[in-house]
């Protein structure tokens, strides 16, 4: 008996990997995510008379709301070269963040037809939304560039820093992506306390604000220091030295040297590797818990 047995089991053919993050083929993996975010891409746009300018219209609007209130009203901006650039550069950079993690919150429950099927690869689920997203921010990025060079910027060497800041924006949020949309398939809280958290992480970052505002009202380097530590506030703060204008404070001068720089890092990572674990481990199980 023990001798038939495995032959037995041979005769079955290749065996079936049950449920998993990634799947059992890199390339499909890739090929997938791919195409679902193209298709979300086109689908948000179908049928619309005015199609991606409604994206680019809502950081448009929203900075010409907030400059006036803060840059005509308040007089935020004071001696600050480019602040309408450096104002615009930061609301587009948090719109990203807010479009990719807002849609990767559901983003399982929304592809539960997808996700029931034994050898779809789970992630590919919320990558494709934080793709989706890449593709906005790149494109709602060109109106940054055309306000910088109508006010008198100028390109600088610096500017091949950008794919290195993306890459790193695009890590934190792909990071905070898989941690959400995994959690939300058991608790749907997470929706509701990470939109709490949103608001929180637009009014702590200086977005509207400078960073000098901040020193003269608290007269003291901690809070700066303590601001800059976030990852998105480095990539933002980081973007405006290399991109608007080197009179921008970088985290390297506030943080007092490179060494400061593996707080941000190191919560990337950290958040990178829970978000990998949690996902990784809820996986298999996302079709049952759905």
């Amino acid at each position: 008996m023990s001798a038939v047995e495995p032959q037995a089991v041979a005769d079955l053919g290749t065996p079936i990997k049950g449920p998993s993050a990634l799947g059992s083929d890199p390339r499909r993996f890739i090929r997938l995510t791919l195409t679902l975010a193209v298709t979300d891409f086109r689908l948000r746009f179908f049928g619309s008379a005015l199609g991606y300018l409604w994206t680019l219209m809502r950081p448009l609007m929203l900075f010409g709301v907030l400059y006036i209130v803060f840059s005509e009203f308040l007089d935020f901006g004071g001696d600050v070269r480019f602040y309408p650039v450096g104002l615009l550069t930061g609301i587009v950079l948090f719109s990203f963040v807010a479009d990719a993690t807002n849609s990767s919150v559901r983003s399982i429950v929304m592809r539960e037809n997808l996700v029931r099927k034994v050898e779809f690869p789970r992630l590919a689920v919320p990558l494709a939304t934080v793709l989706t997203a890449t593709f906005n921010l790149v494109l709602n990025l060109v109106p940054v560039f055309v306000f910088l060079l109508a006010a008198g910027g100028a390109p600088r060497w610096s500017w091949f820093q950008i794919p290195l800041l993306l890459g790193m924006l695009i890590a934190f949020v792909t990071a905070l992506a898989m941690l959400l949309s995994a959690l939300f398939v058991r608790a749907r809280d997470v929706e509701p306390i990470w939109d709490v958290i949103l608001q929180v992480l637009f009014y702590a970052t200086p977005i509207f604000y400078t960073l000098d505002v901040v020193a003269d009202k608290t007269d003291s380097d901690f809070v700066t220091e303590l601001l800059v530590s976030s990852p998105f506030a480095c990539v933002l703060q980081q973007f405006r030295h290399a991109v608007v204008d080197p009179s921008w404070q970088s985290p390297i001068e506030i943080l007092g040297g490179r060494a400061g720089l593996l707080i941000p890092i190191g919560i990337t990572l950290l958040l990178l590797a829970l978000g990998s674990w949690v996902f990784a481990r809820e996986a298999p199980r996302i079709a049952e818990d759905l």
